[in-house]
């Protein structure tokens, strides 16, 4: 039994590593220099190319000997940007809820301030009002102020009631959960994506190879063909009509590569290497035995080990689909936006209810003239304080929250809506796939078959050729038709692979994601 590594922490201390990186790699600009300012900018943007760089380079030891499938998507979990966007997408929901915890504690607020009066205001009193005896329209200038003014003030706000607050605190905790399972979400169809591209590449391997053998075949018989035909014992037809049937394989032989190169970019991509990056896959399609796993090479064993969801037997079919819609992520997601409908509902709904809050302030300020001096004496500064409830009352906002209360409620029957629709689907398509991998199972016992048959009548057909008792026609039938079973036994593995990797996406199951990849799928510990 092969071992495999459990890589979630590691992909989880990688993440951090990246969003420390990201968030202090770039240096300090001093906009009042223009020469740093521009080294700063130009290393800023060399170590965002390294970063790039380094990122698509292969990790090291990669692509030496041919790479197993569990490696591949190990690298992938590892390396995917698509994950990583939605590593961030969590953490940016972690702080919205951090956020929204805010609004629960106190508010306290300090300011101060000092005035220097360099000409303090003067105002003009009647002279009455200090003489009798003056005469009216007599006025006497008044200075008002000191040269210097301090002031401080400290107020403090705590909300003892307000509904809309801790409603809010919940959807804020539900929005992140939906943010982990879309997470989740994005990491199965990752994995999903690296075991259909790897499958893609192996059967490119697989036609280059068969490719090259039938190749092979028919230069041999070409060879053998003018040697008969030049003892006289072979038409020259048989030899032109080899020479046709050599030419029209060498471009089939060129498309195969190119059809191979194709499907290790797509993979490249998906492990975030260099799309131009040199690897060979481990496997091979048209060896793999799906009645027996200890008949296949270690490779094949891993292939076909890397699955998340046992075989499903016809009679388990419905109680297997009944069980696995709780597992989809797709479903999951839905649930929980149906219910943080109903938190964004409530928190309509309760801007009806009144809201209490507590507060207190303290200030001090002082006054004095001549040099300043911080606050002055005791006898040049006084002090204030309150403490009190204020109780807020909505009684009337122009029908504005009725129509979002409205508004709200649509949106959560819109959310049930999609969530019963999401539930249909998705056991049509579970049943879609385990039909799917059933004939493609069932195709392999039939393909492999053929692939025998085949293999013993070009035996016999060569021979009887050799011999001359045989036709070069049903030599070149017996070699197509080699060439051809060959290639359907490795697309009818191919296509039962790739329905069991969207199985496993559309169950909820996927390895190295919610299970651990062995054979029957036996659960561990759910890696997100």
């Amino acid at each position: 039994m092969d071992t495999y590594m459990d890589t979630r922490d590691s992909l989880i201390v990688t993440s951090e590593d990246r969003s420390r990186t990201l968030r202090g790699g770039l240096p300090r600009l001093v906009p009042s220099v223009t020469i740093p300012l521009l080294a700063a900018l130009a290393g800023g943007a060399a170590s965002g190319a390294g970063a790039e760089a380094q990122q698509r380079s292969a990790p090291p030891g990669f692509g030496d000997a041919p790479v197993l499938l569990s490696t591949a998507v190990t690298v992938a979990l590892d390396r995917n940007r698509d994950v990583l966007d939605a590593e961030y997408q969590v953490a940016l929901a972690g702080e919205q809820v951090a956020e929204a915890w805010s609004s629960v504690y106190p508010s306290l607020d300090l300011s101060s301030s000092f005035t220097r009066n360099v000409a303090p205001q003067v105002s003009f009193l009647p002279a009455q009002i200090f003489n009798p005896n003056a005469n009216e329209g007599d006025f006497i200038p008044v200075q008002f102020g000191a040269d210097n003014i301090w002031n401080l003030s400290i107020n403090a706000e705590q909300k003892l009631f307000d509904p809309r607050v801790f409603v809010g605190v919940g959807a804020a905790a539900g929005f992140e959960r939906v943010q982990r399972e879309a997470l989740r979400a994005r990491t199965q169809q990752a994995v999903t994506r690296v075991r259909l591209a790897f499958y893609d590449l192996l059967l490119g391997q697989e036609e280059v190879r068969l490719t090259e053998n039938s190749l092979k075949r028919v230069r041999q018989s070409l060879d053998e063909t003018r040697a008969m035909q030049e003892a006289g014992l072979s038409p020259v037809y048989d030899v032109l009509r080899l020479e046709v049937e050599l030419a029209n394989l060498e471009p089939n032989l060129r498309r195969a590569r190119n059809r191979m190169r194709s499907a290790r970019r797509e993979l490249a991509v998906e492990l975030a290497l260099d799309p131009e990056s040199r690897f060979e896959v481990a496997g091979s399609l048209a060896q793999i035995d799906l009645e027996s796993l200890d008949a296949n090479t270690p490779a094949n064993r891993n292939i076909l080990a890397f699955n998340g969801v046992p075989e499903v037997d016809e009679a388990e079919v419905a109680a297997f689909v009944r069980s696995s819609a709780a597992g989809r992520s797709d479903i999951r997601q839905l649930e929980m936006t149906r219910d943080l409908r109903h938190s964004e509902l409530r928190i309509e709904q309760v801007e009806y209810l009144p809201k209490v809050f507590a507060f207190g302030s303290y200030g001090l300020a002082a006054q004095q003239n001549g040099t300043p001096d911080f606050f002055g004496s005791q006898a040049q500064r006084g002090s204030s304080k309150q403490v009190g409830l204020r109780v807020t009352i909505p009684i009337f906002s122009g029908f504005g929250r009725d129509a979002r209360i409205d508004q709200k409620q649509a949106a959560l029957r819109q959310a049930e809506t999609q969530t019963r629709v999401a539930a249909a689907r998705a056991e049509v398509q579970l049943r879609n796939l385990v039909d799917e991998a059933h004939e493609a199972h069932a195709r392999t016992i039939g393909q492999r078959l053929a692939v025998a048959q085949a293999q013993r009548g070009f035996e016999i057909a060569s021979a009887q050729y050799r011999e001359g008792l045989g036709s070069q026609l049903e030599l070149t039938d017996a070699e197509v038709a080699l060439r051809q079973s060959e290639f359907n036994y490795a697309q009818a593995v191919y296509d039962y692979l790739a329905a069991r990797a969207r199985l496993d996406e559309a169950a909820g199951r996927v390895p190295l994601v919610d299970v651990d990849p062995q054979v029957g799928g036996a659960e561990g510990a759910p890696r997100r």
